[in-house]
């Protein structure tokens, strides 16, 4: 059977909701994610936490505002994933429209790595900068910024990620929830989030200055929020309750129609509606072609297409990042094939943790494959792919109660010179290693792992918030739930129930269509990525969505695990 938890919902916080008006089911959803009165639900943009609590950033506007009176230029230095791509097109979208020189640079990640190198700093160099500004980047780049130093530049960062526990921070104004003393209280705010509120604070310091005077018109910044929305949910943050505002500020603006033309193209490539945009899509959908360009490519390809300004534009950007995704996900599948098997040889159950090496594997998918590995052993796990010279570069995921940055630094701690770089959070980290010490990491890792998790850790356990009610497996409530805000830290509905199958057919050759019925409910269910028949009765947690067919809409469930009825 399935290792099941329900999510305790506590009955004074329900109560409280559904008499707010909230339906039952969605009360019952948000008081298990610890909402307990309907005014923690923001949605106004009002609502947003002010700006002037996020350390710096009223002097960062005023450095800004600045360089764009004095006429300085600016250039931004991005990261490659989604959070930075959709970072930079706010940046420079946000500050062309109050005045700004800008231009921007994203590393290849093959040549130069991550962040703020000296390498990049001599490349930002050519283009003559008085101001280099970092999004979703920066936050250790000592050598950076003191590269920068030299050549004259200065340096402004936006970060969300965490500092290093040792060194202290570089020596440039820092815009970053996450730095010491800084008491801004959401902490999950995304390399978007962090840049969308430095323009907040930009455009306030310029009304004060009286910036905006005509012809000058003062732009409206919430025209943004559809950058923002999707990086914060591609970046998988924890979407906490002003995470949450600002994705469901960015869908409502796609729902209505005023996305911008490269978000726009991105939905049309994929095959999907903006006007029912979810967050979903965000995550799955739009994310995972924007990434593509970073992981295969070079990102600019991402960032032109998010700043294009008509659709003939964007459009045939948006559909090669499409092929971009297809590739990636040949590139993925065929690298998990080789791990799977290679892991045949390995009895997974005797280790703690999983850490492969493969030189024929891509550097820019070791990340997608730790992921997947990850979710089918319930392992932390870090996958290396060749990084030249002798080198190797590794992408890990972790599970909870194992946090992963703070692993590798134990690692780092005790075999002084075995981590070249590394660096990270509690779920996600990225590391170098010379090829030859591949060997000595998995048995520092491994040891490491075993100190800090438990027997019990190593258990799957999946939290449920429990079986659907006939009455809760309804269309509207579906809906309901489709446009509703889920993530990271408030994680989308799933369900757990016993059925009987009562039918079952092949579709597109690799897929079940089902018939379920159990405990009064009766409802047509799918079950990807499987093509072998199901028993008669099955346990099985699943996810109540809109199925879409030929102009109709109707519930259905998605089943995410199953086992056999004893």
């Amino acid at each position: 059977m399935l290792n099941l938890v329900t999510r305790p919902c506590p009955s004074t916080a329900f109560e409280r909701l559904r008499q707010a008006g909230l339906p039952p089911l969605l009360a019952r959803l948000y008081a298990s994610r610890g909402v307990e009165r309907k005014e923690e639900l923001k949605t106004r943009l009002a609502e947003l936490l002010p700006h002037a609590g996020l350390l710096n950033c009223d002097a960062a506007g005023a450095r800004l505002a600045d360089a764009i009176q004095r006429g300085e230029r600016l250039l931004v230095v991005a990261d490659y994933d989604a959070d930075g791509a959709t970072a930079c097109a706010v940046a420079v979208t946000g500050l062309k429209a109050m005045g700004a020189q800008v231009d921007y640079l994203v590393p290849n990640r093959f040549e130069y790595g991550y962040g703020l190198t000296p390498e990049i700093v001599r490349l930002a160099a050519e283009r003559r900068p008085d101001l280099i500004v970092t999004v979703d980047n920066g936050i250790a780049a000592h050598a950076g910024v003191d590269a920068a130093r030299r050549l004259g530049i200065e340096v402004l960062i936006t970060d969300h990620h965490l500092p290093a526990q040792a060194g202290g921070l570089p020596d440039a104004l820092i815009v970053n929830p996450n730095q010491p003393g800084c008491p801004f209280p959401s902490k999950g705010l995304a390399g978007v989030g962090v840049m969308f509120y430095v323009l907040v604070a930009l455009r306030a310091e310029l009304r004060r200055r009286g910036w905006f005077a005509p012809p000058r018109a003062e732009p409206n910044l919430a025209e943004l929020l559809d950058l923002v929305a999707l990086g914060t949910v591609a970046d998988v943050v924890p979407l906490d309750a002003n995470n949450r505002l600002l994705v469901d500020q960015g869908l409502k603006r796609m729902r209505a129609g005023q996305a911008r033309p490269g978000i726009v193209a991105l939905f049309r490539a994929a095959g999907r509606d903006p006007a029912r945009a979810s967050v979903y899509d965000l995550g799955f959908v739009l994310g995972p072609r924007l990434n593509a360009a970073g992981r295969l490519a070079d990102m600019s390809l991402g960032i032109a297409c998010l700043l294009a300004n008509d659709p003939d534009q964007a459009l045939p950007l948006a559909r090669e990042l499409d092929r971009l995704n297809r590739e990636r996900r040949e590139i993925e599948a065929d690298m998990q094939d080789q791990a799977l098997a290679l892991l045949e040889t390995v009895d997974v159950a005797e280790g703690w943790s999983l850490s492969l090496y493969d030189p024929a594997w891509h550097q820019g998918v070791v990340g997608l494959l730790a992921a997947r590995l990850k979710e089918r052993h319930h392992r932390p796990t870090i996958v290396f792919a060749d990084g030249g010279d002798g080198l190797i570069k590794g992408s890990g995921r972790s599970i909870a109660g194992l946090h992963l940055r703070d692993a590798l630094d134990r690692v780092d701690k005790r075999h002084a010179g075995l981590l070249l770089k590394f660096g990270g959070h509690a779920a996600a980290a990225g590391l170098t290693l010379r090829r030859d010490d591949f060997p000595v990491f998995a048995a520092a890792f491994e040891a490491v792992v075993r100190e800090l998790l438990t027997p019990a850790d190593l258990q799957r356990v999946i939290e449920t918030d429990g079986p659907l009610s006939p009455e809760e497996c309804r269309l509207d409530q579906a809906l309901v739930l489709r446009e509703a805000i889920w993530g990271q830290g408030f994680p989308p509905p799933l369900f757990h129930g016993e059925f009987r199958v009562d039918g079952q057919r092949l579709v597109g050759d690799k897929h079940l269509k089902l018939r379920l019925s159990g405990n009064g409910l009766t409802a047509e269910a799918m079950l990807f990525n499987q093509d072998a028949p199901l028993p008669e009765g099955i346990q099985a947690t699943y996810r109540l969505e809109v199925n879409e067919w030929s102009g109709r809409m109707s519930p259905q469930l998605t089943l995410e695990h199953w086992c056999a009825l004893p």
